[in-house]
């Protein structure tokens, strides 16, 4: 089960999503990758081990004037099945 936590300032968005290692991070690195590479706007990604079995990716935008950051989330979200964010 990959989760999901989204936090947003002032022109600072972060989605984390937490998974298993293998397929559940094939698949997350695999979307995050083909979504966000499909916008103008960079994001700042870090990938970290959390246990032996468990990683994080974390998606940031600085100056996010517009509020780009949100659909290009949701997009991510829902391409993979995640109906629920923290």
């Amino acid at each position: 089960m990959i989760d999901a936590e989204f936090r947003s300032e002032e022109r600072f968005s972060r989605l984390s999503l937490a998974f298993h290692t293998g397929d559940e991070k094939e698949k997350v690195l695999t979307t995050v990758d083909s979504i966000i590479n499909k916008y103008p706007l960079k994001a700042d990604i870090h990938i970290s081990d959390i246990t032996n079995d468990r990683s994080v990716i974390v998606i940031e935008y600085h100056d996010d004037i517009n509020r780009e950051a949100g659909e290009i989330f949701e997009k991510i979200m829902k391409a993979l099945d995640i109906d629920h964010c923290d």
